[in-house]
């Protein structure tokens, strides 16, 4: 009876941990900037290191839902952030995505002192529940 308990512990996958939704919904709640976008440039660069990848998004705000910054429709702005690949199996949160140029999305951000701005929500930073 021991046996097969001990051989399920060798053929589980190992699963990745997840931050649960009411943390992305609590993320996106807090954010200090809601907008509706369109993609317009996609700038994807190595990182510091060799798992991780520099991201710049040019972006022209369609609708402004909440800005803390007095944000403005038709607005062009820079989103930056960094996407780290991590090993399978990781525990934690998923990677923030990457938006294809001319998508249109959400976005869930907050703004950088040098004037461009960062995600707010994480993974859900473009996307809605």
């Amino acid at each position: 009876m021991k046996l097969p308990v001990l051989m399920l512990f060798f053929f589980v996958p190992v699963l990745q941990a997840e931050l649960p939704p009411s943390a992305y919904e609590a993320m996106q709640a807090k954010a200090p900037e809601y907008f509706k976008v369109e993609i317009l440039r996609v700038d994807v660069a190595p990182g510091e290191t060799p798992i991780q990848q520099r991201v710049q998004l040019v972006a022209l705000i369609s609708q402004v839902l909440r800005s803390a910054s007095g944000a403005k429709p038709n607005e062009i702005i820079n989103i930056v952030y960094t996407v780290t690949e991590h090993p399978k199996g990781w525990a934690g949160p998923g990677p923030i995505p990457i938006p294809r140029e001319k998508e249109r999305t959400v976005a869930y951000l907050k703004k950088l002192e040098v004037g461009d701005f960062e995600p707010a929500a994480g993974r859900m930073t473009f996307t809605n529940f």
